[in-house]
């Protein structure tokens, strides 16, 4: 039998379900379009449709999805203006974060060598989305590591946008997962180094690729 603590930390079947579906949408196996059912999710996480509805709700607060009454709830494609905010959010924050970063303790660079290991090995395994995962982990190091808080969560707010857009990007161009890792290799070297206008430079190079990328992939 679990114990009290175990009870109070297991997740509720509305939980079960929002985790279910949020890890769908952004790994792709849910696409913009995909129209989704109660019944469908009821039984694939193996709830009652109650919990479901709850779940869909907090998604359609979090502009992944469109509820339909008696239809079921629309996963929303990536917009043209989303991946144009999203893009400026992230030139703004990071080009003004890896400057402040310096100069960059060792605990940071070897967090950062690290995540860049780690892209490797999920790569290898062909793992897109924690392939992403380290990559958003990447730039949320260095943004972490500048201590402005207000812009940490500015920052983390973008989270669900980036692992999304960014999968869909790797699905597209399976061919820029190295050309990533050589620009988060820049980045790291700029940073050993402590400069500042080449970390800053590196940054907005990497994130301008990005850029150009996912406009050529949005649907």
């Amino acid at each position: 039998m679990p114990s009290p603590a175990a009870a109070q930390t297991a997740p509720t079947a509305a939980e079960r379900v929002y985790a279910h579906v949020k890890r769908g949408v952004l790994d792709r196996r849910y696409e913009g379009g995909v129209l989704l059912t109660e019944g469908e999710l009821a039984e694939a996480v193996g709830v009652s449709r109650t919990p479901v509805r709850e779940a869909l709700l907090r998604l359609e607060t979090e502009g992944l999805l469109k509820l339909y009454p008696k239809k079921g709830a629309l996963v929303l494609p990536v917009s043209a203006q989303e991946i144009a905010d999203v893009i400026e959010t992230r030139l703004l924050v990071e080009e003004f974060t890896v400057r402040r970063a310096l100069p960059a303790p060792p605990g940071l660079l070897d967090r950062l060598a690290a995540l860049v290991e780690e892209q490797r090995l999920h790569a290898a395994a062909g793992d897109l989305a924690a392939v992403m995962a380290a990559d958003r982990g990447f730039h949320a190091e260095i943004v972490r590591a500048a201590g402005n808080q207000i812009l940490c969560r500015l920052y983390d707010q973008l989270r669900d946008r980036q692992l999304r857009m960014g999968v869909a990007l790797l699905h597209a161009h399976p061919d820029r997962i190295e050309r990533s890792l050589t620009e988060h290799t820049e980045i790291l070297d700029a940073l050993r180094a402590g400069d500042a206008e080449t970390a800053a430079a590196a940054v907005r190079a990497h994130v301008g690729r990005v850029e150009a990328l996912v406009r050529g992939t949005a649907r």
